[in-house]
């Protein structure tokens, strides 16, 4: 048998037409999985992309690697210390490396140990190929190398090509000559005018009115020249709306079209039905939701819900199942389903005999983790997320939010004080998760201790200043005191929230 992950940056599961998104954004994609297996609430466990992909590949917590942010200590894996041997035997115990043990071949197209120095990714493959365009590359970029790799290898036997595309990201790069499949199609229905009005009275990166982040307008306007399908410098209209959503959704059609390209490669070289094929994501887009446009700053079913699809031959799997589970239960079901063997360190719990033998799998409840871009955990249980934040990355986040999954995908209304029996359920999972995880710490450390020592996430430790003279030269100044009181402490004396560790 052969392994093709396709992992394609920065795509909401919602946002693909095989989810029931009303564009058809992926229809090759919807191929696959009409052959094979929708998982639909399956959810990565740190966000975004480092800690995401981090989890994935060791099979752990970011609260077990130590890489949950994007910046400072935590970005790195945690030193191993007078434990390590000539080899450090953490390693070994990689997706990648657990793979190999199976007697596989695993190759991986992909700039991401580059663009994030996580220089660990590299651990495991036998041969990489990095475009080298840190992270803007473009299908077009991409699929070459897959067709060239596959064209001279794909015949062969038990090989796993790790294939990754970044068009979803911002800024929306697909070639302008791809033209706008959505030109004539209309928005997401949730969002209003008044929702973006309401947003505007707000703050905080990558908000209505800071849509490109904390930088300068002339940044904005540069990036906005390079990248042309998203030219708004704020979030006015659902006019403006309508310009970037169809950003979003077109990188996506775009990286489908590779998709469509490499199936027909496997088709040609007639290993298509020999060859178990996987498409997901590293973590999901916030496109208004909680006032966050084209950012992945949350921990919520928004950013962390990921597309899974599998198609596993000669495997009589029903068409979906909407059981919660991590991306790393993925992984370790595809060790198991190869005759691997899953590691003691792993959280990663395999589900392939429930699924063989038709039994209920998945989890009570599942916690969501978020350090990069604002400091965040959540709780994905019943119908239900619950979202607790720690720091807010300058942003306009309450201490605790809850909201309805199934009436208010959105997370339009905070139901939090309504509803305070369940929110402190929620805090009751959180407490039993927190106390599990640090049983099995190496460091008894959490991570999210380290972030907000250090100052918060990345981008509040260094930029407060320069957002807060972006605020008063756009006439909100009397937005300012408001995110010194909530931030400032935190930020330059590197404080803990009070109560919450």
């Amino acid at each position: 048998m052969r392994i093709l992950y396709i992992d394609i940056d920065t795509t909401r599961a919602d946002h693909l037409s095989c989810y029931g998104y009303h564009r058809k954004t992926s229809p090759n994609i919807d191929k696959i999985a009409q052959e094979g297996t929708i998982f639909t609430e399956c959810y990565v466990s740190d966000a975004p992309c480092l800690p995401s992909r981090a989890a994935l590949f060791m099979g752990q917590f970011g609260i077990h690697t130590g890489v949950v942010g994007h910046g400072g200590t935590a970005a790195d894996l945690r030193l191993k210390g007078k434990e390590r041997g000539f080899v450090d035997a953490r390693y070994q115990d990689f997706w990648t490396y657990l793979i190999r043990k199976a007697r596989y071949y695993p190759v991986s197209i992909s700039p991401f140990a580059e663009r994030h120095s996580a220089y660990w990714f590299n651990a495991g493959w036998r041969e990489m190929f990095n475009p080298g365009q840190m992270g803007l590359e473009t299908a077009n970029v991409v699929f070459p190398y897959a067709e060239s790799w596959l064209n001279k290898n794909g015949k062969g036997d038990n090989w796993f090509l790790h294939v990754n595309t970044w068009d979803p990201h911002t800024p929306y790069r697909t070639p302008l000559e791809y033209e706008n499949p959505f030109l004539e199609e209309p928005i997401p229905s949730w969002i209003t005018q008044d929702i973006i009005d309401e947003h505007r009275k707000g703050y905080g990166p990558h908000s209505a009115r800071d849509i490109w982040g904390i930088g300068s307008t002339l940044e904005a306007r540069f990036y906005m020249k390079s990248f042309p399908r998203a030219e708004i410098l704020e979030m006015e209209t659902l006019e403006d709306y309508k310009r970037w959503i169809d950003g979003y959704d077109t990188g996506i059609h775009y990286a489908d079209n590779m998709v469509g390209k490499i199936v027909e490669i496997l088709k040609n070289l007639e290993v298509i039905e020999d060859t178990l094929i996987i498409i997901s994501s590293d973590h999901g887009e916030c496109q208004g939701e909680l006032n966050v446009y084209g950012d992945h700053c949350t921990a919520d079913h928004i950013i962390n819900r990921v597309p899974m699809i599998i198609k596993w031959p000669n495997m009589d799997w029903n068409k979906e199942y909407s059981s919660l589970i991590y991306q790393f239960d993925v992984a370790a079901t595809i060790i198991e389903g190869i005759g691997g063997r899953i590691p003691k360190t792993w959280d990663g719990k395999s589900f392939f005999k429930q699924i063989q033998n038709d039994e209920d799998f998945g989890r009570e409840y599942l916690v969501l983790s978020q350090n990069a871009w604002s400091c965040q955990r959540a709780v994905r249980f019943d119908k239900w997320t619950f979202i607790r934040t720690y720091h807010t990355g300058l942003k306009d986040f309450p201490n605790y939010m809850l909201f309805d999954y199934e009436k208010d995908f959105h997370m339009t209304t905070n139901l939090s004080e309504q509803h305070a029996d369940v929110r402190n359920e929620a805090l009751r999972m959180l407490d039993e998760w927190h106390w599990e995880m640090m049983k099995t710490s190496e460091t008894g450390i959490d991570p999210i201790e380290i972030v907000i020592k250090e100052g918060g996430p990345h981008h509040a430790r260094y930029e407060l200043k320069e957002y807060l003279k972006r605020l008063k030269k756009s006439d909100r100044e009397h937005l300012i005191q408001k995110i010194l009181d909530r931030n400032e402490p935190y930020i330059t004396e590197g404080k803990r929230p009070p109560e919450f560790f």
